[in-house]
């Protein structure tokens, strides 16, 4: 990555300080291996707009343009959470700077790559009410892990060579480089009239060969160990009745880990862990009964669970001894406090899979969760009893009749929640991506859902609703452009969310003219409002008439208008039926499907 610090003043130069300073960065950055940027409009920011727009046209990094911050914001979270690497967002001065919080937050908690550049005012407009002129130094508090106020550039010797080494170091921050901290970074760039000129052909400057040679500058970067954090790998002791939990973003290691020990395994929906042999669905339930949750001795944690008070409720136990294996991040998951904070974890030399203590346990909890599974199925969907293919293959009529009677039946079930969740993991591929929104819905995906290796984003760091339809068309565009570049498959990026969730973001819907369209199926459960409440015990001590104006929030919108108003294909499910047809075979390009849900 040092070649992202060569001078950028071997081209001749605009004679523009404002656009000079831009193409040094932008290209650094290009050099350092960003692949992503992000625009939205602005006065301020255009010299570094116009030389994205120059470094698109040469092939040198993709351009986005939303004209919401907000949306930018996050469309970036989710280029970065899928490709790895830092996605770069410009915006112009005042609110619209403001606007990145969210997804600034977002990043800083999950550990996500991303770059904001937010134009300001020269010093000489501080300070005087000028127009679009606030503080913008630490408006991001401590979530950067870098933050750089530049001053105004002057055309000054120098100013280029140190744009590229900011340029490095900002990529290197973002990723963790040396600090194992991943996460947002800020420039802050003051820029003075007059803000731009024309932009000349960057690609000279860059140089192709150079380009192409850094090509995977990011990929070949060395990454800071753990231990940089204190954090050592350990190996950990036989004995302990051991359980393993794996949050969000916990990964493959959890389940391989998990398989290695003998461990049940306890795996989020969002965790890229729910698979393999140890896997234990049904995790609440039995967490909660004394015959298995009170005789866990030890519980190994990857990635950050948040969807179940069972488990926090596990780990502040005093007689729970608590490992938690954290490679990167300043902050670690640990609800009781007390937890030992490790880089890495081994399964026991001496352990033996085939002994019949290890069987035992990690067999009662699979068997134990199938059990209950199949039991919730059930519940979840009374009606869905197979029909009988004796009968099918009878010659009686009366059978024949009874087999299509019973089919129909199937075909024609309402939809519930639980019955939306299975069917879309069910239609989901390896080569699809499934985003889950912070609604009711996840959780009953979580409960229900059986083992499968696919890939799954979940905006858990914060948890909350704002950006779901943004971060997810970012994972679609960073995963089907991937996927095109290696010559593979590219799947549908599935999103499931309740309908305030899409509500909250809707400005995510817009594609300006020229801006690609990914396959992207958006599936809204709609119950007319934030059901998630009901479950809350804030439900049972209020008025109905107070609760729900001020937390169910009800709300009746077209859906179908508002999709056709954002130029989005929209179709809607009543019945398990036209649920399946739905999801196996999704329009193309970006696609709204409604399920009417009972609250």
């Amino acid at each position: 990555m040092g070649d992202g610090a060569q001078s950028h003043e071997a081209h001749d130069g605009t004679g523009n300080p404002a656009t000079d300073y831009a193409i040094a960065l932008l290209s650094g950055l290009v050099r350092a291996g960003v692949r992503d940027l992000v625009v939205s409009p602005g006065s301020r920011s255009q010299a570094l707009a116009l030389v994205a727009a120059e470094l698109e046209r040469s092939g040198s990094a993709r351009l986005h343009v939303r004209i919401d911050e907000r949306v930018s914001g996050f469309l970036a979270l989710g280029l970065a959470r899928e490709s790895g690497r830092p996605a770069v967002v410009i915006t112009t001065s005042g609110t619209a700077t403001a606007n990145l919080h969210p997804a600034v937050l977002e990043a800083h908690e999950s550990g996500i790559p991303m770059i904001v550049i937010t134009s300001d005012r020269p010093e000489e407009l501080h300070g005087i009410r000028a127009n679009q002129t606030t503080q913008q130094t630490g408006m991001f508090g401590v979530a950067p892990r870098l933050a750089v106020d530049v001053p105004a550039p002057t055309g000054a010797d120098g100013e280029s060579e140190a744009a590229g080494h900011l340029a490095v170091a900002a990529v290197r921050a973002a990723l963790g480089a040396d600090s194992a901290d991943p996460g947002p970074v800020h420039l802050n760039v003051a820029l003075r009239a007059p803000l731009s000129v024309a932009v000349p052909e960057i690609a000279a400057a860059i140089g192709t060969a150079e380009r192409d040679a850094d090509a995977d500058a990011v990929a070949t970067l060395r990454i800071a160990g753990p231990e940089v954090l204190g954090r050592s790998s350990i190996q950990l002791d036989d004995g302990p009745r051991t359980i393993v939990i794996a949050g969000a973003d916990a990964g493959e290691s959890a389940e391989e880990f998990a398989r290695a020990g003998g461990y049940p395994l306890l795996a989020e929906v969002s965790s890229g862990a729910r698979f393999g042999p140890n896997l234990v669905v049904a995790y609440r339930e039995l967490l909660r009964d004394d015959a298995f949750g009170a005789r866990v001795e030890r519980a190994v944690v990857f990635g950050h669970p948040t969807l179940s008070r069972e488990v926090p409720a596990l780990l502040e136990r005093a007689d729970v001894e608590t490992v938690v294996v954290a490679p990167s991040g300043v902050q670690a998951y640990n609800p009781g406090r007390r937890a030992r904070i490790v880089g890495g974890v081994t399964a026991p030399a001496s352990v033996d899979l085939r002994s019949p203590e290890v069987r035992a346990w990690v067999g009662s909890w699979v068997f134990a969760s199938r059990r209950l599974s199949e039991a919730a199925e059930v519940e979840a969907d009374p009606g869905a009893v197979a029909p009988d293919v004796e009968k099918a293959r009878s010659y009686e009529p009366a059978d024949a009749l009874a087999f299509a009677r019973a089919e129909l039946a199937a075909v024609r079930a309402p939809i519930t929640r639980p019955l939306l969740a299975e069917a879309l993991w069910r239609y989901t591929w390896p080569h699809d991506r499934l985003v889950f929104g912070a609604s009711r819905l996840i959780r009953d995906a979580d409960r229900i859902v059986p083992g499968k290796k696919i890939r799954v984003h979940a905006n858990r760091g914060l948890a909350g609703i704002d950006g779901t339809v943004g971060t997810s068309i970012g994972i679609a565009l960073a995963s089907q452009a991937a996927a095109e570049a290696a010559g593979t498959a590219t799947g549908v990026t599935r999103v499931l969310l309740g309908d305030l969730t899409l509500l909250h973001d809707v400005g995510s819907l817009l594609f300006g003219s020229g801006e690609p369209r990914p396959h992207v199926q958006v599936i809204v459960g709609n119950d007319g409002g934030g059901t998630i409440f009901d479950s809350l015990e804030v439900a049972s001590t209020t008025s109905q008439e107070a609760f729900d104006r001020v937390l169910y929030t009800p709300q009746s919108v077209d859906l179908a208008a508002l999709a056709a108003a954002y130029g989005w294909s929209y179709s809607t499910a009543r019945t398990k039926g036209e649920l399946d047809q739905a999801l196996s075979a999704p329009p193309a390009g970006v696609s709204i499907l409604e399920v009417p849900l009972s609250r």
